[in-house]
């Protein structure tokens, strides 16, 4: 395949180097360049996909695979089984340095900013070279083909949007929180909330916002609370709580999917937030703006496909604890998986009495809780599934040790003190300090490599599954035919012409088998999905628990 090498010059030039030499093209000319070439399936390799691809979309100019060389260089950086030192050179500090941008806007390069005119050919051919140096090549090149698919995805979703009705959005703040305030005051429902909380504690100057003094005011009222959770809250003997909840839950909304957020976020009847792909250190998305990934019940209900469309909507059933057992080869745990239901599958195999105990012991083996009714169903459940279990154990206690622990495919943990991005943790203040950092530390190497994993297997699923929906019928861009909206973990959204529905419900699962494949190819795993189609997203079945 191709490798078709993208670099921005001064100018407003670009550079492309391949296999045939090097030429140069005006930036504005790259579109028509990139359409005439895709007919030749190369992969094109640039620095930062947020960077390059949103013009091209904007353009109407797909592309179907791509080297994201900004996140393939940090993968390519932690992994234990790569040399880091092939990737330095004289540039590597610019290239370390490198942030994600936010496609907002179409043009995203700056005039005179030295990370801008970075040579995509020189990183390439390290990134190369240290990839063939390394004894995991072929499973740390399908994680960087997969990161980079997800960066490709990730643009596009943001380019077509989730459909969205502002005059359902606009009713359901209403309802809920009043008419539309004027700007910098609370909406009626909201204050009246406020009033009674003030009321009810005798706190007329209380901010309820503020949980310093929410707090002073309930001990003067003589409740004791330790936080303002909701959980906490819900335990109060006291009329104040009832209110006070509510108003937590209207100030919830207000704040984060309100009358601003609908001003920024939604244009043109689409909602485009902004995804940050490999945004945790396990892989996992984040989101540079719209808060995507915490989307609300409350305001589902705008999201509602066009006329004549529908979204279809996937979601896969316990999704980290199949990759357990994949991942570790416990095939006693595999055959508990077989069906819709793993926890299920467990307590049917006489593993544990009910469900409700697999599922104790098996998230209490993946996220380190070893002790009350959890950590008894963890010994029990270790005996009956010790490769899964044993595997995360051994992560616990390498991360206790300070060891890098890796996903399936190579991703390697941060090192204890520091996160993703390198900023270290404050120092510890004494050796029970440094016993409690080691013990969190092996908490989160227990739960990386499974949630990690996890992670590559979504990413693989959706990379296949762009590809598959722009193969069904039709034409014209990317949002002009089926293509994904939205994506968080494990569950999927594409707006679909309502006819091709049922065919892409068979692609979406067609998709997830063809990722159990890729990443557990000596192991037979369901992954079976929950689909549905519908033509408003509060509408949607709910994942299995």
């Amino acid at each position: 395949m191709t490798r078709v090498r993208l670099s921005r010059l001064p100018g407003d030039q670009v550079l492309i180097t391949d296999h045939d030499g090097v030429e140069q093209v005006a930036l504005e000319d790259l579109a028509a360049l990139v359409r005439r070439r895709e007919a030749t399936s190369p992969r094109w390799v640039w620095d930062d996909t947020a960077r390059w691809y949103p013009p091209l979309l904007a353009a109407g100019v797909r592309v179907e695979r791509c080297h994201d060389l900004r996140l393939c260089r940090r993968v390519l950086r932690r992994a234990p089984a790569v040399d880091p030192g092939a990737l330095d050179g004289e540039d590597s500090r610019l290239w370390d340095a490198l942030r994600p941008v936010v496609a907002t806007d179409p043009v995203l390069f700056g005039a005179g900013d030295a990370a801008d005119h970075l040579r995509a050919d020189v990183e390439d051919a390290r990134q190369l070279a240290a990839l063939s140096a390394s004894p995991d090549a072929p499973r740390l090149s399908l994680l960087l083909a997969a990161e980079s698919a997800g960066a490709l995805a990730a643009a596009e979703m943001t380019h077509a949007g989730v459909p969205w009705n502002a005059e359902v959005h606009e009713a359901l703040l209403a309802e809920q929180l009043g008419p539309r305030p004027p700007r910098g005051a609370p909406p009626h429902r909201l204050a009246a909330c406020a009033d009674d909380v003030r009321r009810l504690l005798a706190a007329p100057g209380l901010n309820p916002d503020s949980q310093p003094e929410l707090l002073a005011a309930l001990r003067r009222a003589g409740l004791e609370a330790t936080d303002t959770r909701a959980s906490t809250l819900q335990r109060l003997d006291h009329p104040v709580a009832a209110p006070l909840l509510r108003y937590k839950k209207l100030a919830h909304l207000f704040h984060t999917h309100g009358w601003a957020w609908m001003d920024e976020w939604v244009r043109d009847g689409r909602f485009r937030p902004s995804y940050q792909p490999a945004g945790s250190a396990t892989g996992r998305w984040s989101s540079n703006g719209g808060g995507a990934l915490s989307f609300p019940a409350q305001v589902r209900p705008a999201a509602v496909a066009d006329d004549g469309w529908v979204l279809v909507v996937a979601d896969v059933a316990q999704l980290e604890p199949r990759v357990l057992a994949g991942m570790s080869g416990d095939r006693g745990l595999a055959d508990a998986a077989r069906g819709t239901d793993l926890y299920q599958g467990m307590a049917d195999a006489g593993a544990v009495a009910t469900r409700q105990d697999a599922k104790l012991g098996l998230l209490g083996a993946m996220y380190g809780a070893t002790r009350g009714e959890s950590g008894r169903m963890v010994a029990d459940l270790t005996r009956r599934y010790p490769h899964a279990f044993g595997l995360v154990e051994a992560a616990a206690r390498a991360g206790e040790r300070g060891e890098t622990v890796r996903t399936l495919l190579g991703r390697g943990s941060p090192p204890a003190g520091a996160s993703w991005d390198e900023t270290p943790d404050a120092p510890p203040t004494d050796l029970a300090d440094q016993g409690r950092r080691r013990r969190a530390h092996g908490r989160f190497t227990r739960n990386f490599v499974v949630q990690g994993t996890g992670a590559e297997w979504a990413l693989c699923w959706i990379a296949d599954l762009r590809n598959r929906l722009w193969r069904l019928p039709g034409d014209g861009p990317v949002e002009a035919r089926p293509h994904l909206v939205f994506f968080v973990h494990d569950e999927v959204v594409v707006h679909a012409p309502a006819h091709l529905a049922g065919a892409v419900a068979a692609e979406m699962t067609a998709a997830a088998s063809t990722a159990g494949r890729l990443l557990f190819r000596e192991m037979t795993l369901d992954f079976p999905l929950t689909v549905s189609v519908v033509r408003s997203y509060a509408d949607a079945g709910k994942p299995g628990t």
